[in-house]
């Protein structure tokens, strides 16, 4: 039997005439990592402040860890560690410092957690610096240290990677990837950058204009988004022949005007393009393409914009 951390059950919000979320009904699996995608006011953060306990849903039902109830969807939240949009930092204070505040502020007992995190963020050796000293990346993974103390199960980050350089990018990233493969924490992530995202997510939500318009792994992306040999000779039936009798492959698709897409040879182009030049054929357009996540995202919505 499956195990979800998260499920929402027809999730509306409406503030005042605007519809926030439209009857949600979103599922995340223990141990994925779920990356959730919409536009600005898609509704990503009002479902994310409900999750969280900071907005409450007009109808529908939020389910977290298998409890539904009100007094159990707050020992439910216990298990959580929280991100929305930047972490709350005392400037002046140490790593070390801003860690035990917290600590004191959840009432979790032990000081020991404070260095188990700080070393579990690569923050272990940052002495007297002060958090108004760090760098973006390191003010970011100063909020995952706080968001980590009490051992949470799952973990809601809004924005993490939002206008960190390069590096710091790929430092959350790899720290992302360790909390969920070393320590089994499931993630929900929302992020714009939807690139960063297809390097680390298991499952995908995208939403629009309140709506969940679908839920799919990467698997199922990558389905999606295959790759492929964009072809067009002037003679379609020629090549489809030279494909199947002198490359051995039936993976390609012979579009209504003669357009061939070629799901064989991707990393090998040059065999393809030699075997049809020295059949004879006009070759007169010739070009690897295949969508990635930001390019299947934008054409969904535009489909949705369009329904």
């Amino acid at each position: 039997m499956t195990e979800y951390v998260l499920k929402t059950h027809q999730l509306t919000k409406q503030y005042k005439k605007q519809l926030a979320l439209n009857k949600v009904n979103l599922s995340i699996k223990k141990g994925a990592i779920y990356g959730f995608i919409g536009q600005n006011g898609a509704g990503k953060s009002t479902l994310i402040k409900i999750v969280t306990g900071l907005a409450k849903a007009n109808a529908g039902t939020l389910e977290l860890f298998g409890h539904s109830h009100e007094q159990a969807l707050l020992q439910a939240r216990k298990r959580m560690g929280v991100i929305i949009e930047a972490p709350a930092l005392y400037p002046h204070m140490t790593a070390a410092e801003n860690v035990e505040a917290h600590r004191l502020l959840k009432g979790i007992p032990g000081k020991e957690c404070v260095a188990k995190t700080l070393k579990l963020v690569g923050l272990e050796n940052t002495g007297n610096k002060k958090a108004k000293n760090f760098s973006l990346g390191m003010k970011q993974r100063l909020g995952l240290a706080i968001a980590l103390l009490g051992d949470p199960e799952f973990l809601i980050l809004d924005e993490p990677i939002n206008g960190l350089d390069p590096m710091g990018v790929v430092e959350i990233r790899e720290l992302l990837k360790k909390l969920n493969q070393e320590y089994g924490i499931t993630i929900l992530i929302s992020s714009h950058i939807l690139s960063e995202l297809h390097l680390l997510a298991s499952h995908y939500g995208i939403i629009h204009k309140g709506q969940l318009i679908e839920q799919l792994t990467t698997n199922e992306l990558d389905e999606k988004c295959q790759q492929y040999i964009h072809i067009k000779v002037d003679n379609p039936d020629k090549a489809t022949t030279v494909l199947e009798q002198q490359l051995n492959t039936r993976q390609f698709e012979v579009l209504p005007d003669g357009t061939i897409k070629l799901f064989a040879y991707t990393n090998s182009p040059g065999n393809v393009s030699t075997a049809l030049v020295q059949a004879g054929l006009v070759i007169e357009a010739f070009m690897p393409m295949g969508e990635d996540l930001e390019t299947y995202f934008t054409n969904l919505v535009g489909g949705a914009l369009n329904e």
